[in-house]
C-alpha cells in the first residue's frame, strides 16, 4: 500500500505491505499494472466458473437425490452438452492466454536501457554495482546493503524493510536490472515494482524496470537462502532525474 510518512522538512511515499493486507500493492510500472489488470479480469472469469459451477452441483444434488428420484436416469452421454462444456472452456482460455501471452513478452522486454544496475545477492544481503559510471580511478559505483537492526531504526523506519543503501534509480527510465547470487540462490522481488527475478550463482538473469512515480519501493528475498533468509530486505528509491545525478555525483566524488 502507498503509505506517507512526513518528517519535519521532507515528505517521502513509501510502498510497503501493511497488517492484514490482502490486495496487491500500488503498481509503479506499467508491468505491475498489467499484473494487477490481469488479475482481476481472470477473477471475472473464476467467479462466474466458480458459482455455475456450484450451481449445477447443487442442483444436481438436490434433484437427483436417491429420495427423488428412486429409478435412476438411462441417460449415457449427450453430443451437444459434450460440445458445449469442450468449446466453451476452450473458448475461455484462449480469451485469457492473449492478454497473458501479451504481458509475459513485456515482462521480458528489455527496451535500450538508459542505466544498468547489477545486483547481487549474499548470505544474506545485496550488493549493488552502477557500471554505468568511473570515477577517475577507473572504479565503478558499488556498495553492499545491509538491514537496518531494529535497535537502530528512526521515527518511521519499517521494522525488517530498512537498509542502510538504497538501490537509487531516476523515475521514467528504461533501467536493465542484472542479477545474480554469490553463494547460494536467492531472488531479487520488489512488489510494487512488479519484480521478481531468481539470483542464480554463475548465472546472470536481467530483468527491466520503468517506475513512474517517486518514492521508496520495499521488497524481500523470495528464496529461501538460508537461516537469515528473512533479513535481506531490498529497498529501491526512485527519484528525479536531477536528484539522480546529484546522487550520482556524489557517490563518484566519495
Amino acid at each position: 500500500m502507498l503509505t506517507l510518512f512526513f518528517y519535519p522538512s521532507i515528505t517521502c511515499f513509501s510502498d510497503a505491505a501493511e497488517n492484514w493486507q490482502l490486495g496487491f500493492q500500488d503498481p509503479a510500472t506499467p508491468i505491475m499494472e498489467g499484473i494487477i489488470n490481469l488479475h482481476h479480469d481472470l477473477m471475472f472469469f473464476i467467479c462466474v466458473v466458480s458459482i455455475f459451477v456450484s450451481w449445477m452441483l447443487g442442483r444436481t444434488l438436490w434433484h437427483f437425490e436417491y429420495k427423488q428420484n428412486p429409478v435412476p436416469s438411462t441417460l449415457a452421454h449427450g453430443t451437444l452438452i459434450e460440445m458445449i462444456w469442450t468449446i466453451t472452456p476452450a473458448f475461455i482460455l484462449l480469451v485469457i492466454a492473449i492478454p497473458s501471452f501479451s504481458l509475459l513478452y513485456a515482462m521480458d522486454e528489455v527496451i535500450s536501457p538508459a542505466i544498468t544496475v547489477k545486483t547481487l545477492g549474499h548470505q544474506w544481503y545485496w550488493s549493488y554495482e552502477y557500471s554505468d559510471y568511473v570515477n577517475e580511478d577507473d572504479e565503478s559505483i558499488a556498495f553492499d546493503s545491509y538491514m537496518i537492526p531494529e535497535e537502530d531504526l528512526e521515527l518511521g523506519q519499517l521494522r525488517l524493510l530498512e537498509v542502510d543503501n538504497h538501490m537509487v534509480v531516476p523515475v521514467n527510465t528504461h533501467i536493465r536490472v542484472i542479477v545474480s547470487a554469490a553463494d547460494v540462490l536467492h531472488s531479487w522481488a520488489v512488489p510494487s515494482l512488479g519484480v521478481k527475478c531468481d539470483a542464480i550463482p554463475g548465472r546472470l538473469n536481467q530483468t527491466s524496470l520503468f517506475i513512474k512515480r517517486e518514492g521508496l519501493y520495499y521488497g524481500q528475498c523470495s528464496e529461501i537462502c538460508g537461516i537469515n533468509h528473512g533479513f535481506m530486505p531490498i529497498v529501491v528509491e526512485a527519484v528525479s532525474l536531477p536528484n539522480y545525478v546529484t546522487w550520482i555525483s556524489n557517490k563518484l566524488s566519495e
